[in-house]
């Protein structure tokens, strides 16, 4: 029978609220590197990415308030419009808290497309608003999209690497 081939489901340990804030605080400081260029361009946004992670992972206590919060911050570190990033990663978390069970239900491939549509209303949102201030769009910035996207599988194996898994002895 080829149910029986499957590997049993890892169980997790609860995700200590320490563990949590400290991955939103490095995702900060990555995102506050300086990158110039194309690299600026190319630049994955590591605070949607990984808030993005916690909002499907542990929707109840990583949510929309949270990420807006989180977004406050980033725009002081990132010394841009206030409430540009906030906006922005409220959107991402609702998606994320809505579609939390369909993105766990999904290997990380498939997990990616959901992720990647995600992500790209993220940007359009921050494009939105950028266009309403500036009066254009910098349609070279949804290239962060695209990395941000390829971001995913290797953070998210990353994250759950960390949390340890139980063993049970059975």
């Amino acid at each position: 029978m080829p149910y029986l081939d499957k590997a049993q489901p890892e169980i997790l340990r609860p995700v200590s609220n320490l563990f949590i804030i400290t991955s939103i605080v490095v995702a900060l400081f990555l995102n506050g590197l300086p990158w110039e260029g194309l690299w600026l361009m190319l630049r994955p946004d590591f605070v949607a990415v990984v808030m993005l992670y916690w909002c499907t992972h542990k929707p109840l206590r990583v949510g929309i308030g949270m990420s807006w919060m989180v977004g406050m911050l980033a725009d002081v570190a990132d010394a841009s419009l206030f409430g540009q990033h906030a906006l922005s990663y409220t959107v991402l978390a609702f998606g994320g808290v809505v579609l939390s069970r369909r993105i766990r239900m999904f290997d990380l491939r498939e997990q990616t497309t959901q992720v990647s549509l995600i992500l790209l209303l993220t940007y359009a949102t921050y494009a939105l608003v950028h266009w309403q201030v500036n009066g254009h769009v910098a349609w070279i910035y949804f290239l962060g999209c695209l990395t941000s996207t390829l971001l995913w599988a290797p953070m998210s194996t990353l994250m759950q690497s960390m949390r340890q898994t139980r063993v049970d002895r059975e």
